[in-house]
């Protein structure tokens, strides 16, 4: 074990307060301040660099100077429960979560910035998901055995219209509909993403919630719900639903 003398741990620990936060804390003392700043821009520029593929929407309504500032901020007041630099993206999307609305000029607090977060984040999150492809079973048996969601098809759901926000369109009103997604991993690796309508996302969330339904009864539960009329119709409907996302593989069928 390496023995760390008390100099050395406390040049190190007034080190580390300078790259957080070098408005309040010096450079260690006797440490060349020219060889700190150094240090102090290798951090902040690895972890803009590291952050900043994957927000672009966000860099994009905070603007350089915005977004500078939420990084150093991130850097002052967060502290990371992971030591891999490919989770420091959900850590982030943790901290924009927890920052409250603000009303200086300097960095406006949009109240929609943590839902932004995630949905730039989520994509990256799917991108890196490991699961194996997907075999959604013979569509025959959609009604009458329990049906899966797909590993690689993650429904969402926004108070805000989160994949229309950008700096032309900054609203500071929520909608009065929640938005509602799906993004899903195809075969070849790409990412999308997809209005779903309500009726679809309680279908999907159902069969998260209820994974001893068969499709039937799945069907049947989701028409209770929606308070239908014309039960046949609706049913009909819903299995036209059920058999897009089984072809999308979306939703498949549990193996007997």
């Amino acid at each position: 074990m390496v023995d760390i003398s008390p100099d050395l741990h406390s040049q190190q620990l007034a080190l580390t307060r300078y790259l957080r936060d070098p408005d309040r804390h010096a450079p260690p003392a006797g440490m060349d301040a020219a060889r700190a700043s150094i240090y102090l821009d290798l951090v902040f520029n690895n972890l803009s660099g590291v952050l900043g593929g994957t927000f672009p929407v966000l860099i994009a309504v905070l603007g350089e100077a915005g977004w500078r500032d939420l990084i150093r901020r991130f850097l002052r007041e967060h502290r990371a429960k992971t030591p891999y630099f490919g989770e420091i993206a959900q850590e982030f999307v943790a901290f924009v979560a927890c920052l409250e609305v603000s009303s200086d000029q300097a960095q406006p607090g949009y109240p929609f910035l943590p839902e932004l977060a995630h949905y730039e984040w989520v994509e990256m999150a799917l991108q890196q998901f490991e699961a194996p492809p997907f075999q959604g079973g013979d569509i025959e048996h959609m009604l009458d055995r329990p049906l899966r969601l797909s590993p690689l098809a993650w429904p969402l759901a926004y108070t805000w219209a989160v994949h229309r926000l950008g700096p032309g369109h900054l609203p500071d009103v929520a909608p009065e509909q929640p938005t509602l997604l799906l993004i899903r991993r195809l075969p070849a690796g790409q990412v999308r993403f997809c209005e779903l309508s309500p009726l679809a996302w309680r279908l999907l969330q159902r069969i998260e919630q209820f994974p001893e339904l068969n499709g039937q009864a799945q069907l049947q539960g989701l028409a209770g719900e929606a308070g239908a009329t014309d039960l046949p119709r609706f049913m009909a409907d819903a299995r036209v639903l059920l058999d897009q996302l089984h072809e999308q593989a979306v939703v498949g069928v549990v193996e007997a």
